[in-house]
């Protein structure tokens, strides 16, 4: 199995574009000949992304600068994308909070919930029958190594990744000889370059450097993943030590530990991630 071959018509959409993982796998959606749509808040920064992708790759790319966590400004976005020839779909968008639920702001947990778990899902709803009919396309969902277990002081975030995770081999299953590929990509921490020691965040400083995944190796391999589809696919020893985990320690004895580790993320930082 392969990936959709990219024609002059047909795109592929990438969420959350403008950093990290997401202009990871834009990029290197545009050096395999793939058109792009890419999503993210900042226009500023798509537009300069469109700059390099089709300069360095000839490939089109349309910018479609939209806050995932409106429901009424995505909208517009989901009706394009439903009458569009999407050839993959990479839903990669996604914010986090550390601490106790009560203490964080109720706001920003919804729109956690719509950016990381209602967003992705309208977004396939919106492109799957496309590729149904066509009898292809290929589906990138961006879980979490924390959709695996319960994480106190990381709860709404481990929860939209526990739905994201099961609904992304769910609906692979449904989907088995359909012509549309599914993967769920499930990472740990990731880093587009290193960091000098002076630079680094309390992440940073908190999570050592080996444990570190860069974010082109993350792009390459997952999308290797999704064009052979596989299930899924955890790049990187923590991200694999967490999957491990959530599989086969029990989660009375993991929570109290994974959550004393978010604890102090939640005293190092506050916000979106």
């Amino acid at each position: 199995m392969s990936l959709p071959t990219p024609t002059t018509s047909n795109r592929a959409v990438v969420t959350g574009a403008s950093s990290g993982i997401g202009m990871a796998l834009a990029t290197e959606l545009a050096r395999r000949g793939h058109s792009l749509i890419v999503v993210a808040r900042s226009e500023e920064i798509l537009q300069t992304l469109k700059t390099r992708l089709e300069s360095e790759y000839g490939v089109s790319v349309d910018v479609r600068p939209c806050d995932l966590g409106s429901p009424a400004e995505r909208q517009p976005l989901l009706d394009e994308l439903a009458t569009r020839e999407i050839s993959v779909l990479c839903n990669n968008a996604g914010i986090a909070t550390f601490g106790p639920v009560a203490s964080l702001d109720p706001a920003y947990e919804k729109q956690q919930m719509q950016v990381n778990a209602v967003a992705c899902h309208d977004l396939v709803l919106a492109v799957l029958p496309g590729m149904v009919e066509r009898r292809s396309g290929a589906i990138l969902n961006v879980g979490s190594a924390a959709g695996n277990m319960p994480i106190p002081n990381n709860a709404t975030y481990a929860g939209t990744k526990a739905f994201l995770n099961t609904f992304s081999e769910s609906l692979r299953g449904e989907l088995i000889g359909s012509g549309v590929n599914v993967t769920l990509l499930a990472p740990g921490p990731v880093r587009t370059e290193e960091i000098a020691e002076e630079d680094k965040t309390f992440v940073d400083r908190l999570v050592p450097d080996r444990l570190w995944v860069d974010t082109e190796y993350t792009a390459r391999v997952s999308l290797d993943a999704l064009a052979r589809n596989k299930m899924r696919v955890v790049p990187g020893p923590l991200s694999q030590a967490m999957s491990v985990a959530g599989n086969y320690v029990p989660r009375g004895i993991m929570a109290p530990i994974v959550g004393r580790f978010y604890a102090k993320l939640g005293e190092g930082q506050q916000g979106g991630a």
